[in-house]
């Protein structure tokens, strides 16, 4: 890691009192960090994912984000003391992930984010993850859509998520009985994306995230959009329409003429090197 890098780094964590930010060569990984607390969300932590995720989207030389906990949780859902019991003695907060950001409108249309599920993920500590890229779990992760179990029913557009990914009935099951999966059951499923080894969680995500991040921006913004907008889209020729569209975008861009001439000239496309000469 260069001085400015570690000096990024220090400047987050000292920012930050409920995630850290740790700069992983053009990767950032972030870590929710309250331990003690299996990593309960608060509107806090919220909000320091949201500037985290934000910067990293602003900055042109990171091509991924990384989302991981620290100790031996992931999220075990929204901290009861923070959230709930200040919404019964108080009343109503309207305290949700992302705060006066779109939490899902962030994540399905930022830089490619990877979540690295170590532990319990819980709750919100669930579907705040259900929009990303990739869902790696360790071989110790478990999960739960345990709303019911609380009084309360999904949020974050996660009964289309859901289902989207493990289809009706399972995503039923799931939800009605709040009941706790183990890792490897949530692969199977298409809750989570990847199972590996626990002590190889981070490594694999990362590497992962890489694969995606070393892609051109643009074009990897304008798939994540293509795959919000179509997933449910029930025409395809609305959907074949906004490709289209977006085709005739990538024709006349600078990532489809680079890629081009390293195909021409048998060489690995440099995206990056486009990307900083239009930032010039």
């Amino acid at each position: 890691m260069t001085k400015p890098e570690q000096a990024r780094v220090a400047d987050h964590e000292a920012a930050y009192e409920q995630i850290t930010a740790e700069r992983r060569d053009d990767v950032v990984v972030l870590t929710l960090d309250r331990p003690e607390r299996l990593n309960a969300w608060t509107p806090r932590m919220s909000a320091e994912l949201v500037h985290a995720i934000e910067a990293a989207d602003a900055d042109g030389d990171i091509g991924a984000v990384v989302v991981t906990g620290s100790g031996r949780g992931f999220c075990a859902g929204a901290d009861i003391e923070a959230v709930f019991d200040a919404q019964l003695s108080d009343g109503p907060t309207g305290a949700v992930p992302g705060g006066s950001r779109d939490w899902v409108t962030l994540v399905r249309s930022t830089k490619p984010l990877v979540a690295a599920v170590n532990g319990v993920a819980v709750g919100v500590g669930l579907t705040m993850i259900l929009p990303f890229d990739r869902i790696v779990a360790s071989d110790q992760a478990r999960f739960s859509l345990r709303f019911v179990k609380m009084g309360l029913v999904p949020e974050l557009a996660s009964s289309s998520f859901v289902p989207q990914r493990v289809g009706f009935g399972a995503a039923s099951d799931l939800m009605l009985s709040g009941r706790m999966v183990a890792a490897e059951e949530a692969v199977a499923l298409g809750l989570a994306d990847e199972l590996v080894a626990h002590d190889s969680l981070l490594d694999a995500a990362v590497a992962r995230a890489r694969t995606y991040g070393e892609n051109p921006a643009r074009q990897l913004r304008w798939i994540k959009e293509l795959l919000t907008q179509n997933a449910a889209e029930a025409d395809p020729l609305v959907a074949q329409r906004r490709e289209l569209a977006r085709l005739q975008d990538c024709y006349v861009s600078p990532e489809h003429e680079e890629a081009v001439a390293a195909f021409m000239e048998k060489r690995p496309a440099d995206f990056r090197a486009v990307a900083a000469r239009a930032r010039r």
